[in-house]
């Protein structure tokens, strides 16, 4: 389980963008190019043809896989995430710096990638068989497996040009997932398909996991790589960003895309009537983090300035998951906590919440503000923080995991006198 199964030295890829691939051509569009060739020499004499920009996908990525880890590899769209995969796929070179693959490598990168369009499923699900270095009684042994789990038994036998996007696919992702590579490396399979196929890839792939294969997952759903994954790697702009836990590599990923706000003493809401300093959280989980496990107490603390005397405020701790859905909030006022009338000053302010109850993965928090007698009704708002939730279950269709009693007796019915 130690051992490398992919080996990243100073990768790059480079691309020219810019120039213009010529197309097929009918015999008719020739002899009419033929004919105005001339007429276009003298237009562009004394006019340099355009080389075309250049621009680096990925520049001086280097990292380690030991085998049986599950990666994941997120990133804003134009990362170079999906270039990383090409290249650890074999089907791009990279321009600089190498990448070792220690393992038979099965990849879902696009739909139907390596599939022959004029072949039929069976057809094609023998050649990918073939191409992971399988005997033909390995894919025997799971044929009908994949095309049990693909869905698409009536169609087997048809060429795949005459397939849907979702029965493509299917396919692809069963080929994938069920022909034992040691390594599977997989390129937004939860992006296309209804909500049913989406958990079902997730429970093969939570299977997959399991028998100790290696797995580098590129997602945006950030549940998915949550309860997939053990480690991530971040790329931002085709550098590497950061790589390590799951967790830190989530919430640094939320935090390039504005999901949330940096934390400063020095916030906006600092001018004005009222605002908030820095928003720590602790928990018995972990007392320097935002790691907080959903069944134990989180305390919440910052400082809330003041700015003029008034008759109170009432202020309201706001939790919301990463769609920017409030999953709860919880309100008081400054009479219920003593505070009638409030002066000029700081208050410490600290929020104790016995239990979260949220399923796992990442949410906001944030605290709200509004003075008493302030006609304008402005309200003061902290900056957001994270807070990841441990425990519980990474469910993509539920958000809060109560701890409850459970008891079941069998029911004996009287004789009947």
């Amino acid at each position: 389980m130690s051992a490398g199964a992919i080996r990243v030295r100073d990768l790059g890829k480079e691309f020219r963008i810019g120039s213009q691939r010529s197309n097929y051509k009918t015999i008719r569009e020739t002899v009419v190019g033929l004919a105005a060739a001339p007429y276009r020499r003298l237009v562009r004499r004394g006019k340099s043809r355009p080389s075309g920009e250049k621009v680096w996908a990925l520049k001086g990525v280097s990292f380690d896989v030991n085998a049986g880890e599950v990666v994941g590899v997120i990133g804003r769209n134009g990362a170079g995430k999906s270039t990383l995969l090409k290249i650890l796929s074999r089907i791009t070179e990279p321009t600089t710096g190498s990448a070792e693959i220690h393992g038979r490598v099965g990849s879902l990168l696009e739909v139907g990638t390596g599939f022959h369009e004029e072949l039929t499923g069976r057809e094609n699900l023998f050649l990918n068989g073939a191409i992971l270095g399988m005997k033909r009684s390995e894919i025997l042994r799971k044929f009908d497996e994949i095309v049990a789990f693909a869905e698409i038994d009536r169609f087997i036998d048809t060429p795949v040009k005459h397939y849907s996007t979702g029965m493509y696919l299917r396919l692809a992702f069963a080929v994938a997932a069920h022909l034992e590579p040691e390594i599977l490396l997989v390129d937004e399979v939860l992006a296309v398909g209804d909500v049913a196929f989406q958990k079902k890839c997730l429970g093969k792939m939570e299977d997959v996991a399991k028998l100790g294969r290696t797995v580098l997952l590129v997602s945006h759903n950030m549940a998915a790589v949550r309860s997939l994954c053990t480690r991530g790697i971040v790329l931002d702009a085709g550098g590497l960003a950061i790589s390590g836990d799951i967790g830190s590599c989530v919430e640094t990923y939320f935090k390039m895309i504005g999901a949330f706000q940096e934390s400063s003493d020095a916030s906006a809401g600092r001018t004005g009537s009222a605002g908030f300093g820095k928003v720590s959280l602790s928990g018995r989980a972990s007392k320097t983090s935002n790691t907080i496990h959903q069944s134990e107490p989180c305390e919440v603390s910052t400082l809330f300035r003041v700015g003029t005397d008034t008759a109170g405020f009432q202020i309201v701790c706001i939790v919301e998951d990463m769609q920017g859905r409030i999953v709860f909030r919880i309100g008081h006022d400054s009479q219920a906590l003593g505070l009638s009338p409030v002066t000029i000053g700081e208050y410490e302010l600290k929020l104790t919440i016995p239990a979260l109850w949220l399923n796992a993965g990442l949410y906001s928090l944030h605290f709200r503000a509004f003075l008493w007698g302030d006609r304008s009704s402005p309200r003061y708002d902290s900056d957001k923080v994270p807070l990841d939730v441990t425990g519980g279950h990474s469910e993509v269709d539920s958000i809060l995991h109560p701890e409850a009693s459970w008891m079941m007796v069998p029911v004996v019915e009287s004789a009947v006198k």
